[in-house]
């Protein structure tokens, strides 16, 4: 009878079950908060694999196509909650954002 040449003691780990995957914590070391004109901003790029959805940028009015890096913002320090926060986020051209919101 042949010699199998793999570890037992590897085969009895692949069998457990692996830890789920925390989404936030992988996603916040591209979040950063900025503060603009007084005001505290959540701030997440997105990358041209991310970006699937055409969306308009309120710093231009123009289109941002799909395929197209660009940058997700929403208030950090809204009185109406995260939530709501988070609701009305926008999708800006990086550029745009740099030369800033108002």
């Amino acid at each position: 009878m042949a010699r199998s040449h793999r570890s037992r003691g590897r085969a009895a780990k692949s069998r457990e079950p692996h830890p789920e995957l925390d989404v936030e914590r992988l996603t916040a070391g591209w979040r950063r908060t900025e503060v603009r004109a007084g005001r505290e901003w959540n701030v997440q790029p997105v990358s041209e694999a991310q970006a699937v959805k055409a969306y308009l940028c309120p710093g231009c009015r123009l289109e941002i196509e799909p395929g197209v890096a660009h940058l997700v913002a929403w208030r950090a320090d809204g009185v109406l909650g995260d939530a709501a926060d988070l609701a009305s986020r926008r999708h800006w051209h990086t550029h745009c954002w740099r030369i800033g919101p108002t």
